[in-house]
């Protein structure tokens, strides 16, 4: 599961790089400053994740279940999250209006909230254990 979590952690973190850099030069001509900023919360909050990953690939006190619900949350959150963003940010750019997949956004979101939870929630129960 370390090498699934750190080999995703760095192709997300690629993908954010080279999707930064195409927003800021090439979309910068034809997208609104509103528009751009949009496309940008999405390149942030994948590079977040794509750091996360590989913190959660180099951390050995969490079990590897904790670990795989992690990487699919976190997977299926930025997939959600960030492409629905990235989609919705250049729908004036297609004819397809991708304002219909805009209610994946939220629920990519809440997979993010919900692997910080499982992380945080791990920790707490660790801790319990010590005292």
């Amino acid at each position: 599961m370390d090498k699934k979590l750190l080999s995703t952690g760095a192709i997300f973190g690629m993908i954010a790089i080279i999707l930064g850099a195409f927003g800021a030069h090439a979309l910068k001509k034809v997208l609104t400053v509103e528009q751009l900023s949009t496309f940008e919360t999405g390149v942030r909050y994948q590079m977040y994740h794509a750091l996360f990953l590989i913190l959660i690939g180099t951390m050995s006190n969490l079990s590897e279940k904790t670990k795989k619900a992690i990487y699919y949350l976190v997977f299926f959150g930025v997939v959600f999250f960030s492409g629905s963003i990235y989609l919705l940010a250049t729908n004036s750019l297609t004819t397809f209006d991708f304002k219909v997949i805009g209610f994946v956004t939220p629920i990519g979101g809440f997979l993010l909230i919900s692997a910080w939870g499982i992380l945080t929630f791990d920790f707490i129960k660790s801790t319990k254990k010590k005292i």
